[in-house]
């Protein structure tokens, strides 16, 4: 040492460096120990999940929504179909800023404010990672325009699909039904594993009523992708199953020439085949294009038929109730039979004016001095108020209701379509209920020649045709006859209701299809004419049904059709062959001055359709037999 201080000691030094040193290995060590750590948990213990993860960056799964079942009518024509097309769809999580996005997408590919708020609807009921359609059926420059720009939307592709076609538009709209896509109540319902990737399901008509039938089973794609998203190859497929095929009881052709014959009116037209419960045909007028719906109709659309005064949206042939008018006479006649009550010559005189017993009120028939003194078949084919009115009283209302109901007014058929209404078969416990209000004798009386508080669809009327014309034998109207499994009717897709015997007496029945041949077949018919030039004899009867009830003494005119078209609902039913009976029909015009003359040329020119539609081998032989009205009057059978 000297006076400037002491030499560093070098030991001392050398022992600080190795204990600095063996404190950082130390440090080193441990965190080392800690990554592999943290490696050998990631690996061993969290494998599991972030394999997942990586396998999800790598290989995305693409649901494969089955091809929906195809319908056919009964000639094999196709009426909904299933076409190629594409449509935009988002991946969520794929994309930061959602609103941004589409805004500029907006600019590739025109989005209206309906694509919008659908779209944000669907994110609801989609997870993240799901693919949610945001337009669908691009067009091909609208492809291309996307195709050129996709790189600046991540998580936004194109992607084909099938989408719903029905090539007969409006012509069969309120019988197929349509197809529209999910939104939250129905999501809620759904299995989500069967409704996979599947954005539509069937919302109105056969498509509701058969959606299990239609929709398959749905099958899954694992596609390898690269980091921008884009597919490398499949690695696993499952395919998907389709639905079944459905064919049907109806006639395309037999369809159109309902609706050509209406001709623009409105009002519906129901053809059942009498031996087996088929229904041939099921107009309403007017209709809509079942298109528009099934990707979803825009507001301004579906705002237009919600504002037309006649109502397209409406399927009259099963949800509209009319007062019946005359065509129920038939019906009743017959029920006066079968309850023992009147004999088929038993007669009742026509001045005019029914009065029931006691009361000073009169009931007019719709001829001023009325029709004399008429037998049950005279009735039928002249219409004579009279000769109902005292039957329906003395039936009383509650045997009324009983025999009526038998053919099914009052209550649904049982049709395999959705939202079927039963109408109003007028009762004391029905006008209790509704209106709280006692029954009183003189709506007895106006309910025997379907006025008052009566509601009939015309597919009640066409049944309960269908079931006096088989015979009384009542089969259950149904549309589906077979599916492509090869099951057919009764059995698919659920056993139909056995036929029920209505009536049990023949004699009963000749004599009520008398009356009705004579509605067509002798000059006193209200539909005198109808039959001329067809091989086979038709059994009809018309209907005309006020709307308002009359507030003077004046009895309709001619004159003034329009006033009367305002008016009154006029119907026509009928059958044909009258002693093989294979079609009933049942014409409703909602505007029509008289069901003779409105209704029955459009039921008519159907009978001409079916004509040309029945192979030879097919038809009854021709009966011509010449009709004798009890009055002693005979006519030819064809006019």
């Amino acid at each position: 040492m000297n006076g400037r201080g002491e030499l560093p000691d070098e030991r001392a030094k050398r022992a600080r460096f190795g204990r600095r040193a063996l404190a950082g290995f130390a440090i080193m060590l441990v965190m080392l120990l800690g990554v592999a750590g943290r490696f050998v948990y990631l690996q061993v213990f969290e494998h599991a999940e972030y394999s997942t993860r990586a396998k999800a960056n790598r290989v995305r799964l693409k649901h494969l929504p089955p091809p929906r079942g195809l319908i056919y009518d009964r000639a094999g024509k196709l009426l909904a179909d299933n076409v190629p097309a594409f449509r935009l769809d988002v991946v969520p999580d794929k994309v930061k800023h959602m609103d941004a996005m589409l805004q500029r997408l907006s600019a590739v590919v025109p989005l209206t404010d309906d694509d919008i708020q659908r779209f944000k609807q669907s994110l609801k009921q989609h997870r993240a990672f799901e693919q949610v359609p945001l337009k669908f059926r691009l067009t091909e420059s609208e492809r291309d325009r996307f195709a050129v720009n996709q790189w600046q939307f991540p998580g936004v592709s194109v992607d084909p699909y099938l989408t719903r076609n029905y090539p007969y538009g409006a012509e069969f709209a309120h019988v197929i039904g349509y197809v529209g896509r999910i939104d939250e109540k129905e999501q809620a319902k759904l299995d989500p594993d069967l409704y996979a990737g599947t954005t539509h399901v069937g919302k109105t008509g056969l498509e509701k009523e058969y959606e299990k039938l239609l929709h398959g089973t749905p099958g899954y794609e694992l596609v390898e992708v690269n980091a921008n998203q884009r597919p490398l190859r499949v690695l696993q497929r499952v395919a998907a199953k389709p639905g079944k095929n459905l064919y049907l009881t109806i006639d395309e052709r037999l369809q159109r020439a309902a609706i050509a014959a209406l001709d623009g009116q409105t009002g519906a037209a129901v053809a059942i085949d009498p031996r087996n419960g088929n229904v041939l045909a099921m107009v309403t007028m007017p209709s809509f294009d079942a298109n528009l719906f099934v990707n979803g109709i825009s507001q301004a659309d579906y705002s237009a038929l919600l504002e037309d005064p006649e109502k397209p949206l409406l399927n009259r042939a099963m949800r509209g109730g009319y007062p019946p008018g005359s065509t129920v006479k038939p019906f009743i006649g017959l029920g006066g039979l079968e309850l023992g009550l009147r004999k088929a010559t038993d007669t009742v005189l026509s001045t005019g004016t029914y009065y029931i017993p006691g009361s000073s009120r009169g009931y007019r028939d719709d001829t001023r001095y009325g029709a004399g003194r008429v037998n049950l078949m005279q009735a039928i084919t002249r219409s004579v108020n009279t000769y109902f009115y005292s039957l329906a009283y003395q039936m009383g209302i509650q045997r009324f209701d009983d025999w009526m109901s038998k053919f099914g007014f009052g209550s649904p058929t049982g049709i395999d379509l959705p939202d079927e209404t039963g109408g109003v078969l007028p009762s004391p416990e029905w006008k209790r209920k509704t209106m709280n209000q006692p029954w009183y004798p003189g709506e007895t009386v106006i309910s025997g020649i379907g006025q008052g508080y009566w509601m009939v669809t015309p597919l009640q009327l066409a049944h309960a045709l269908a079931s006096m014309a088989g015979g009384g034998l009542s089969h259950t109207p149904h549309l589906l006859t077979a599916t492509s499994d090869g099951l057919k009717a009764p059995e698919v897709p659920y056993p139909q209701a056995k036929p029920v015997q209505l009536t049990h007496d023949p004699s009963d029945l000749a004599a009520v299809r008398e009356g009705m041949l004579g509605v067509v077949n002798t000059p006193q018919g209200t539909a005198w004419g109808l039959g001329k030039g067809f091989p086979y004899l038709i059994a009809g009867k018309t209907g005309t049904a006020e709307r308002y009830s009359r507030t003077s003494d004046a009895y309709n005119s001619n004159k003034n059709l329009a006033y009367l078209a305002s008016r009154h609902r006029a119907w026509f039913m009928c059958y044909t062959p009258a002693e093989h009976p294979q079609i009933a029909i049942a014409v409703l015009l909602e505007h029509g001055a008289w069901g003779g003359s409105a209704a029955a040329p459009i039921a008519r020119k159907m009978l001409d359709q079916w004509l040309a539609d029945t192979p030879p081998s097919e038809r009854p032989p021709v009966i011509a037999p010449t009709i004798v009205m009890q009055s002693g009057m005979q006519t030819p059978g064809t006019p």
